[in-house]
């Protein structure tokens, strides 16, 4: 079972809301979310109500798929004048979760694993926003780092928000490689593997951040 694990989580992955476009990744250390003006507000990531929904899957359609949560242990979202300017979110690795309860978790194991996340050397995932800007369809395009492992990689894709009563939502969706942050078990770019053992490298995230004042 391990080897036909798609490395499917990240983290956020602190990685949140958007729709699954335009990711671009880079060398480039880590960041901060920059300096916001007087009326600059602050929403405190509510850890019960947000997660990260991961699923991957083998090179080859054998038409399974695995697939999990993983959730955020903190973080904060800034406004100014109701708009998103900044933020980051802080992922508990160890939190990390298989959706089907009936393989008792076992290829989540793996995935903690220094072939994977190493989470006994990395319990931790961030994202810090260091940009956002309107774009198409009433979305934003948000800008930012994404360290996993201690690789940080600048990451941008569009992202859905709402604003209301003192609470801040964001959900989407996104799709890493998971070799740009040095993560290449059975990577068929990498290793020469048996069709059917070659792990994919892109990673699906599906994201629901829940922030409050």
């Amino acid at each position: 079972m391990k080897n036909k694990l798609l490395f499917g989580c990240l983290v956020f992955m602190g990685a949140w809301g958007c729709l699954a476009c335009g990711q671009t990744a880079h060398d480039e250390s880590g960041g901060n979310a920059g300096s916001y003006g007087a009326s600059a507000q602050k929403y405190i990531i509510d850890t019960k109500a947000s997660y990260v929904a991961w699923r991957g899957s083998l090179l080859l359609d054998t038409g399974e798929d695995y697939a999990g949560y993983v959730y955020p242990s903190g973080g904060e979202m800034i406004t100014d004048n109701g708009q998103l300017v900044g933020g980051k979110v802080v992922i508990d690795m160890e939190s990390m979760v298989y959706k089907d309860r009936q393989h008792k978790n076992s290829p989540v194991f793996h995935l903690k694993s220094a072939d994977y996340f190493d989470v006994e050397k990395f319990p931790t995932a961030a994202f810090v926003i260091t940009g956002v800007k309107p774009a198409p369809g009433k979305t934003l395009e948000v800008k930012g780092k994404l360290t996993i492992k201690g690789v940080t990689r600048t990451v941008s894709f569009p992202a859905k928000m709402t604003l209301a009563d003192g609470v801040l939502k964001a959900d989407g969706q996104l799709v890493i490689d998971r070799t740009e942050w040095g993560i290449r078990y059975n990577s068929g770019r990498f290793y020469d593997v048996a069709a059917d053992q070659v792990v994919a490298d892109g990673i699906e995230l599906i994201l629901q951040v829940v922030a409050r004042k």
